[in-house]
Order: structure tokens, then sequence, then C-alpha cells
């Protein structure tokens, strides 16, 4: 196996590579392919409720996104989302268990900045996300001009976006999930390309996890896995982090790659 260990110790598995990251100990017992929603690290804050200094009137998300931003919606038991930016390739966005868009903004501004067009939403965080992800996927896929689609989750929205991304068909450019935690079974039937990210030593998500998914993907047509060495940063706490930068560009590069 090639690694590259970048200038914050992230390490490149690229497509085809088979080698551990970094020395395993035995194999964890297999991901369900539907799986519990164990105890993910949560952030603060429940999908609808901004911080104080996020509180903001009129249609919003979370207090982060508002009409000034795009296009809210609401959908379900009236939980609102937002579309934001333009272009012909759209980002689904579904963020970690309990946790709201707020955090996921440094993403959506940097894709949006780069011409794409992306979808961020509130959701139950007592629901496994797959079935939403699919359902905002093809919200975005009807706007017009929109011609292919990637999702991006954090957590048990990285872990639903993958068998999500199975059901979406021809449209779908690809695949990001930052600590995850992916069925086996799951990533093996994967046929888009497939970036992970995550920290070493993260309780869900974290290098074994990364490593199973990614000897698993073995039909995505690129395959790559970074992992943070040292490091216990989970979902979208990368951003905000040293290695958010490094971060952030990794996941343009690889959307700029392959949106066709």
């Amino acid at each position: 196996m090639r690694a590259i260990i970048g200038s914050i110790g992230l390490v490149l598995v690229l497509a085809g590579c088979g080698g551990p990251v970094s020395p395993m100990t035995a194999p964890a017992t297999p991901l369900q392919s539907r799986p519990t929603l164990r105890n993910t690290p949560n952030t603060p804050n429940t999908p609808n409720t901004p911080t104080p200094a996020q509180k903001v009137t009129g249609p919003n998300v979370s207090g982060c996104f508002t009409t000034a931003d795009g296009k809210i919606f609401t959908y379900g038991d009236d939980l609102p989302g937002v579309i934001t930016g333009k272009g012909a390739v759209g980002v689904v966005i579904t963020y970690e268990r309990n946790g709201n868009v707020c955090t996921w903004r440094p993403l959506s501004d940097r894709l949006v900045a780069a011409g794409y067009r992306v979808l961020l939403y509130a959701r139950k965080s007592s629901e496994y996300p797959d079935e939403v992800a699919v359902a905002m996927a093809k919200r975005l896929s009807k706007e017009k001009g929109v011609r292919r689609l990637f999702l991006v989750g954090g957590s048990i929205g990285a872990t639903a976006s993958v068998p999500a991304a199975e059901r979406l068909g021809s449209r779908m450019a690809g695949v990001v999930a930052l600590s995850g935690a992916v069925a086996e079974d799951e990533a093996a039937k994967l046929t888009v390309p497939l970036l992970q990210i995550g920290s070493e030593n993260d309780a869900y998500g974290g290098a074994k996890d990364l490593q199973r998914t990614h000897d698993a993907a073995t039909k995505a047509p690129d395959n790559e896995l970074h992992v943070i060495k040292g490091e216990s940063l989970h979902a979208s706490a990368l951003f905000g982090s040293p290695h958010g930068p490094e971060v952030l560009d990794r996941i343009i590069a690889f959307i700029d790659r392959h949106k066709g």
C-alpha cells in the first residue's frame, strides 16, 4: 500500500489499496446493515434549537440559514431545510446524531463558493436517517438544472449515506463520509466513489470502522480513506479544528474530481 502522510498527519489510502492505515488489532464484530443507534458523540443543540446568538425571525433552519442564504422549505412534521447555492451538481448534507446544520456551515459555504448547490435539513435524531437522506436527494434532484448528486454525512449521517446512495441510481456521483461506521455488506454494494475522513481514536467512525469500510468497498471506483492520527475529533468537529482547512480542501477536491 502506498501511504502519503500530509502536514497534519492525514494518511491517504488510494483505491485498490487493501493494507491498514495503522496497526490494527483483531477485527471487530461486523456491523449490521441497519445499525442500532448506539451512543455516537452528540453536539449540544437539537436540530431545531439555535443557540441564543443564532436566534432569528422568519423562516430559518436552526437559526443558521435564512432566506438570505437560499430557499427555505419544510417537510414531514414541519421540519425545515434549505437549498443554497447554484450549479448543476447538488450536495445533500446529513449531520450527526443530535447535531444540527450550524456546524456544517463551513463546508456548505465552501461548496457554494465552489459552484455547488447544497441542501441541508433538520431531522429527528431518534431515527436512522437513510430514508430521509434519499428523500432529500430526490427533492434536490428536482431543482431546475441539477443533474448529479453527492451525499455527505457525519457520524450516523455518514453511515446512512452509503445505503442511501445505493438506492438513488445513476444520478449519484459519490459519497463523502466523516466519522461513519458503514456496514460491510452495504459498503460492498457501493458502486460510486467514496471518500472517508475521520480521527484515529474516535469511538464511532475511528480508524477500525473506517478501515473495515474501505476494505469492503471493493466496487467503488475511487475508494479514499484519510485518518487523522492521534485525534478523537468527531464528524463536523473536524472543521473547527487545526485540521479543518485540509479536511475541507480534501472534500472539495474529491467532489471536483468526480462531479462529471
